[in-house]
């Protein structure tokens, strides 16, 4: 029987970091994988092809509305989606030799099969009717997270969707109907767009993006119904007709009342995710699950099995693969012995759309429901030089800060290329900053990050540029 210090179970983020981490420090580290390729729903039906998908229906998008005003004529361009589709698939494979590679060069064993564990100390592995049980020290959970599914609405993932069907669809759809206006509905939505379908989502929520900064919220809705999307806030899908050539969808108000029928050709399922422990065994180990089938952990991502640990998305929290990779680090180092450690506070999120919504921190609701003092600072994309040159002025950063303290507390970001900006703020905060650290902070010209230096000195009632 095959023995180790640490099996983790799951290659996605979370787990393959932790597994290059634990094998860093010493260990002798095996992963269990059910799929045929390792990487997990980030990187083979998830994060990666979704941004993959993102830039191409993007440059689609420049190619055929904004070349010619910058004084490059070409003739209207074509959409070849097979290619579009070989493109994600590129990045996709890219990205599963890359973890393939790591494995390798950290000398972590692979185990092809689903992951079962047995109790302490050992995990079942099961592939094609054929099972082995390894013993190992330690083990860790990083299953992930799996489609929420609405009752009733049943996904086959052809005209009925879930993301994953979403990535892979053979034509573009003329109309596709959203259920859910979070980020992965937002984003899939925008791909489709681009490439000529009309977009509508439902939503059950009064607002789009739950969990973000109001405002933010409500001007990236304004700019998503300029780009031609259609939202029915308040509203729930109670049923998909799918017998008919065309799909037909009845929709309620959230509240009640009369139902209307909204035929559409692809329904899309996006309702948020829920964690994976289907097959794990936790109730036979002992391994206990709180109300939302999440693995319960302490502060140092323990079970309530001793020796058998959880990250990711199967905890609670924000299911983010950069949590899952900063959660994997910090409980290798702790099976190490090391003081391994996640500040929570400062974990960004980015919706990948054009423009992009990036956030850290607080958020102004959860400031003023915590009764938190605190000054924002708010400066338009419209005042920023290098946004009026490239014409791509929608958007603005907003700053809150501790009312006595300054130190910064959130910042939100709707703008091109947030997400790529949005990092000085968690440094910053990180490192516990003020606005008026990030003021004083000399910032390149032109940039679009000059806005954030803005936003700081509007904190401080002294923006230069408005």
């Amino acid at each position: 029987m095959a023995s180790y210090d640490l099996v983790v179970i799951g290659t996605g983020p979370g787990g393959y970091v932790c597994a290059v981490r634990a094998a860093q420090l010493g260990m002798k580290v095996a992963v269990v994988e059910k799929n045929a390729t390792l990487g997990g729903t980030c990187l083979n039906v998830g994060c990666m092809p979704s941004k993959a998908l993102l830039h191409a229906s993007e440059m689609f998008e420049e190619a055929a509305h904004s070349f010619a005003k910058m004084g490059v004529s070409i003739s209207a361009p074509k959409l070849d989606l097979p290619a579009m589709m070989n493109f994600k698939q590129q990045g996709i494979d890219g990205n599963v030799k890359g973890v393939e590679f790591l494995m390798k060069k950290n000398k972590i064993d692979v185990l092809y099969g689903a992951g079962r564990i047995l109790g302490a100390g050992k995990v079942e592995v099961s592939a094609n009717g054929k099972s082995q049980t390894v013993e190992t020290k330690n083990i860790v959970i990083a299953t992930g997270s799996d489609i929420a599914r609405l009752k009733g609405i049943e996904i086959d993932e052809k005209r009925v969707v879930s993301s994953t069907g979403a990535l892979s669809l053979e034509k573009v759809p003329e109309r596709l109907l959203i259920i859910g206006a979070g980020v992965i509905g937002l984003e899939l939505g925008s791909v489709w767009k681009r490439l000529g379908a009309e977009v509508m989502v439902v939503e059950f929520l009064d607002r789009i993006l739950p969990g973000m900064d109001g405002e933010v919220a409500k001007q990236f809705q304004r700019i998503l119904e300029k780009q031609g999307f259609a939202f029915k806030l308040g509203a729930k899908v109670m049923a998909v007709d799918a017998s008919g050539k065309t799909l037909k969808a009845t929709v309620e108000p959230a509240a009640g009342g009369a139902a209307e029928t909204i035929e559409t050709d692809v329904v899309m399922v996006c309702i948020g995710r829920v964690p994976y422990t289907e097959g794990l065994g936790c109730k036979e180990a002992g391994i206990a699950l709180d109300n939302r089938g999440r693995v319960q952990i302490d502060g140092h991502f323990s079970t309530s099995v001793k020796g058998v640990y959880a990250i990711g998305d199967v905890v609670a929290g924000p299911m983010l693969a950069h949590k899952a990779e900063d959660e994997g680090v910090a409980c290798a180092e702790i099976i190490a012995g090391q003081a391994g450690h996640v500040n929570y506070d400062v974990i960004p999120g980015v919706v990948y759309t054009t423009p992009e919504v990036s956030s850290v921190g607080k958020t102004e609701e959860e400031l003023k429901q915590a009764g938190v003092a605190y000054t924002s600072g708010k400066f338009p994309f419209t005042a920023n030089g290098r946004s009026k040159v490239n014409q791509t002025t929608d958007g603005f950063v907003k700053i809150l800060a501790d009312a006595k303290t300054d130190r910064v507390l959130g910042v939100h970001i709707v703008g091109r290329e947030a997400g790529e900006m949005i990092h000085e703020a968690a440094v910053l905060m990180e490192f516990g900053g003020s606005a008026e650290d990030l003021a004083r902070t000399c910032h390149a010209h032109p940039t679009r990050s000059e806005a954030i230096k803005e936003a700081a000195l509007a904190v401080g009632k002294r923006a230069i540029h408005m």
